[in-house]
């Protein structure tokens, strides 16, 4: 083989070694964001962002102070970043040791989705029907760990008992809002920010009112049983979808939070406009 070949060789090597290299970081990088997402660890990255823009500005313009102080502040902070992120990096570690941090859950995640869609369908029923108020928030990709921090914690699995339980007037947990967390119930008795849009009628509660807030400053798809009417309503992107059949509901569930689905029929797409309300 010529040496030129031989050479060319190498260069092609190292590229693709370093095209892998590239893919792999980029790949951790995704991992990490997505394991801080909706945490507050999300708004310190947002800081040390700043400061490292400051930095370089500074070093450009020529401001040699500001430059020092920002560079201490990062020789010094990076402690610092081991104790502000204790509660994320155990997490990570916990998900690395049980081989949950790379994993691919596509298809059981489509599959706890449904259980979930299930379980839900069969709580709204029976709290409709029996004319029990509630209010429960589904997080997708917006972090909610805020208005999870304003609630009790719970961690539980979602079963339709547990959530028709928390419901039932007079206990403890029954005032306030349930927030859904991947395939967990996060947090009962949450606050959730209440929408002050002029256009939302004025037969519709607190409950509504709150559905529609969140639903304005998250991608969460928020669910509202009428403790008046036992009424089915669910928000989504500041719309309110009001008075659903359980099949209607069943259906606007499926296709809203399950990954995989790929087909929706027309009719349903239509039921969903067709039911549209401002309030």
């Amino acid at each position: 083989m010529p040496f030129s070949e031989y050479l060319l060789d190498i260069n092609m090597l190292t590229v693709f070694v370093a095209i892998i290299d590239i893919l792999l970081v980029w790949y951790v990088i995704y991992k990490l964001i997505m394991l801080i997402r909706g945490t507050k660890a999300v708004q310190l990255l947002k800081g040390i962002f700043v400061i490292l823009i400051v930095q370089g500005v500074s070093s450009l313009l020529g401001f040699h102070t500001l430059y020092w102080m920002m560079q201490e502040t990062l020789r010094w902070g990076f402690l610092g970043v081991f104790i502000i992120f204790q509660p994320e990096l155990r997490r990570a570690l916990e998900q690395l040791g049980r081989g949950k941090l790379f994993s691919r859950t596509g298809g059981q995640e489509e599959e706890e989705q449904l259980q979930m869609v299930e379980n839900l369908t069969k709580a709204v029923s029976y709290l409709a029907k029996r004319r029990i108020g509630a209010l429960i928030s589904i997080e997708r990709e917006t972090g909610m760990s805020d208005y999870i921090e304003t609630g009790i914690p719970m961690d539980s699995t979602i079963s339709s008992e547990l959530l028709i339980n928390i419901f039932i007037p007079n206990t403890p947990l029954h005032d306030g809002a349930v927030i859904l967390q991947k395939d967990r119930i996060a947090a009962a008795a949450c606050y959730l920010p209440l929408s002050e849009s002029p256009f939302i009628s004025k037969e519709l509660g607190t409950r509504h009112r709150a559905a529609i807030g969140i639903s304005e400053v998250t991608d969460s798809v928020t669910i509202v049983v009428s403790e008046e009417t036992g009424a089915i309503s669910v928000t989504r992107n500041g719309d309110l979808f009001r008075d659903l059949s359980i099949d209607d509901f069943d259906e606007l569930l499926k296709k809203e939070l399950l990954v995989n689905r790929q087909k929706i029929t027309s009719s349903a797409n239509w039921k969903w406009g067709g039911k549209k309300s401002n309030g």
